[in-house]
Parts: structure tokens; C-alpha cells; sequence
């Protein structure tokens, strides 16, 4: 190897840990706020209260969390979105189902139910949401747990991410199955979903966080405080118990702590949706 060759690597090396060093100071600097607040729901209301701060509680204490379930209902929030979180899930195989049809299938009007599909796109959420609360005060579904998920069972978003990623699967697997007697529900279930794996995790992930942090129409269609979710919950908490820190603290670590573990466990699905997209 010669001595430019050399010099070249020794740049790249260094270059590559100066990026590495600025990128990990950065991420550090990001995640503060959240370890702070993780270490401030062990501490009691009063450390928290005090003008010197300690980064690590001077004396640990479970006694934010037994509060949270025990005065301020969190554990009948807590059900309540993991229902919705569920029936979201069930969404999502919904939203596959039309994406492959879209990406497969041939029919009269494809094209412009495509475009109705990505036009709702275009329209804010909060325009909708009045003609929705009176379609389902009709139904007589308002304050219910079913007037909080129907509507958001599907979405277009969803639809068009399926779509475009199983536009890419190859038609000729398709047609081997069918030529050796595979139902379409066979294929759909036993070769679409296997092969949709990365899109699955990055919309599943997605779909966790909307269900888990549902606030503004659970709010709207909910009058009633036991369909209430973990957010409105913790909005709840700033309102009955503004002096409470720990409690707060508490209530928010215990919102953001599943996301982070939801994406630490599927992010190298969503790496490797991510390369699949650059091969094609």
C-alpha cells in the first residue's frame, strides 16, 4: 500500500470517528430530557421541588407509580389503550388487505378509487371530525370504546404504503402459487405477509404510536371518564395534580418507556425496509 493510499485511510478513519464522536454527543444531548425525567419519577415531590437539582434521586421510590393506579385510574386507562392499540393492529391487516388489492389486482374503477384514497390524504383530520362525531352520534356510538376505534380502523396513508411496497413483489410468485392450487387467502397470508415483513414493522410501529398516544378524539367522542386513554389521563394528571412532579414525571415515563421498547425491538425491520426500497 502506498503512502497517499495510506494517508487517504488514516483521513477516512479519522473522519468517520469525528462524525461517529459529534453524532453520539448529539444523540446524548437528545435523550437528557428523557433520562431525567425516567430518574425524576423515582424521586419524591419534594426533591424535585428543590432549586439544586440532582441528577440521581437521593432517595428511590416506587411511590409515583403506585399513585398512578391506585388515585389516579391509570390502570383503566391502561386497558383502554391497549384495546384501542389491539383493534388498531387489526386495522393495520385491514389497510394490508386493500394495499394488496390495489398492487394486484385489476378491476373497473382502480385508478379512481386509488386517487379518492390518496385525495383523503389532502384533508386535515380536524375537518372530519365533526361529520364523524354526528354520523356516530346516529349510530348512537358516541362514549363508546367502538366510537373511538371505527374511525381509525383504516387509513389512507397505510393503504398507499402497502400498496407501493407490494407493487415490487414479483408477479411470476404469484402465479407459481396459483398454478400449483393456492387460495388467494393462502397467498395473501402464507407469501405477501411473509415477504411485506419490513413494511409490516415500520407501519406497525406507527400504528402502536397512534393507539398509544390517542388524545384528541378520545377526548371529543368520550364523555364519560372510564373510556378515557393513558393520554388524556396524563393531561388529567397536569390538571388535578399540578404541584404533583413526581406523579407527572411518573405518568410520562410511563407513556414514552413502551414506544422506545417497541422501536429498539423492530428497528432493524424498518433498516431493512429501508434497503430493500434502495435495491429496487
Amino acid at each position: 500500500m502506498s503512502q497517499s493510499d495510506t494517508g487517504t485511510l488514516n483521513t477516512s478513519k479519522t473522519a468517520k470517528f469525528f462524525v461517529g464522536l459529534i453524532l453520539g454527543v448529539w444523540g446524548l444531548i437528545t435523550l437528557m430530557p428523557f433520562i431525567w425525567m425516567f430518574l425524576s419519577s423515582f424521586k419524591t415531590n419534594a426533591e424535585i421541588s428543590q432549586l439544586t437539582q440532582n441528577f440521581l434521586p437521593k432517595h428511590w421510590t416506587f411511590e409515583n407509580y403506585k399513585n398512578l393506579f391506585v388515585s389516579a385510574d391509570f390502570g383503566l386507562y391502561l386497558k383502554n389503550t391497549l384495546v384501542i392499540t389491539a383493534f388498531s393492529f387489526v386495522g393495520l391487516l385491514v389497510n394490508a388487505m386493500a394495499g394488496y388489492g390495489f398492487a394486484k389486482y385489476n378491476f373497473r374503477g382502480k385508478p379512481v378509487m386509488f386517487f379518492l384514497v390518496l385525495a383523503t390524504m389532502m384533508i386535515p383530520g380536524q375537518v372530519t371530525m365533526i361529520p364523524v362525531y354526528l354520523i356516530l352520534n346516529e349510530m348512537h356510538l358516541t362514549n363508546t370504546l367502538a366510537g373511538i376505534i371505527l374511525p381509525g380502523l383504516v387509513g389512507a396513508f397505510a393503504i398507499f404504503l402497502f400498496r407501493q411496497f407490494m407493487s415490487g413483489i414479483s408477479e411470476s410468485i404469484l402465479e407459481s402459487a396459483r398454478l400449483d392450487g393456492a387460495s388467494e387467502w393462502y397467498i395473501f397470508w402464507h407469501i405477501i405477509i411473509p415477504l411485506s415483513k419490513p413494511v409490516l414493522a415500520v407501519q406497525g410501529i406507527l400504528t402502536f404510536i397512534g393507539g398509544w398516544n390517542a388524545f384528541l378524539w378520545p377526548l371529543i367522542i368520550a364523555n364519560d371518564s372510564k373510556y378515557y386513554t393513558l393520554s388524556v389521563g396524563l393531561q388529567l394528571l397536569q390538571g388535578a395534580h399540578t404541584s404533583d412532579y413526581g406523579l407527572q414525571m411518573a405518568g410520562s415515563a410511563f407513556m414514552v418507556i413502551p414506544i422506545l421498547i417497541i422501536f429498539i425491538i423492530f428497528q432493524k425491520y424498518i433498516l431493512q425496509g429501508f434497503n430493500v426500497q434502495g435495491e429496487k
